[in-house]
């Protein structure tokens, strides 16, 4: 029985090892297969070993987790450029994001219906992916793999805690969110990051910004800010919407022409 138990612990602390030997840009991707296969609820210790580069270190590990949709149980612990940290799968949506990104749209946070989806946006009712197909930024209808790797279109929000109402969100929260998002800009360096919703950039930057492309960069990324695309949003009609989206996708394809 002693033995039984102790190799029950033994396994409970055994790490899952994800991205040995490979770049550190495949993480996103694979944290967030990870975040599908799991409950709500459920612990897991994990141990992220990429190919050593400039661009790993602890801080980036701990962001990367976040950005997925787990919280952090304790601290991390970063020894011989491995990272492992226990964590809890949190009922969020993962970052779909990686390089080469043309555009990186910004949300304030997960409704609990798109993290029960899977789906940024994904409410009946919320006109992003309508506006965004109008607008010829996606072929796809709510498809964030898809828009990813066919049009370079990436998805994040500021916080990943899941709330009913985006005012259920601190200004803390939206200003530890800012900083993990912008560390992912300029790390990432996308075209264009859209906001979608003017609180949050307003209460993280600007807040007298108005609708359409900022003054202030993040890294050396541009930043379109637009109204957010929720149906109780009645100042804002879809072909405002689509109009905004078009914008940002003209001013992503002469970045990229440059």
């Amino acid at each position: 029985m002693g033995i039984e138990i102790a190799d029950s612990l033994l396994m409970a602390l055994e790490a899952r090892v994800l991205g040995a030997g490979r770049s550190v840009l495949r993480l996103p991707l694979d944290l967030a297969a990870l975040h599908r296969k799991l409950g709500v609820g459920e612990h897991i210790r994990i141990q992220l070993s990429p190919r050593p580069s400039r661009a790993w270190c602890a801080q980036r590990a701990r962001d990367l987790m976040v950005g997925a949709g787990f919280q952090l149980q304790g601290r991390c612990t970063f020894r011989n450029e491995c990272a492992t940290m226990t964590v809890e799968r949190i009922q969020s949506l993962s970052d779909s994001v990686g390089a080469g990104m043309q555009v990186l749209i910004v949300g304030l946070n997960p409704s609990p219906y798109s993290a029960d989806s899977g789906i940024p946006y994904g409410r009946p009712g919320n006109r992003f992916w309508p506006a965004a197909l109008a607008s010829g930024l996606v072929s796809t209808d709510r498809d964030v793999d898809h828009a990813l790797s066919s049009h370079h279109l990436g998805f994040t929000d500021l916080v990943r805690r899941t709330t009913k109402r985006a005012d259920e969100v601190s200004q803390g929260e939206f200003e530890a969110g800012f900083g993990r998002v912008s560390r992912l800009i300029e790390w990432l360096k996308p075209g264009i990051v859209c906001f979608v919703g003017l609180s949050a950039w307003r209460s993280v930057m600007n807040r007298k910004a108005v609708p359409g492309l900022q003054a202030e960069l993040i890294g050396r990324s541009q930043v379109y800010v637009m109204p957010h695309t929720s149906g109780l949003n009645a100042h804002c009609r879809l072909e405002d919407l689509t109009g905004h989206l078009v914008k940002v996708k003209k001013l992503a394809r002469n970045k990229a022409d440059r």
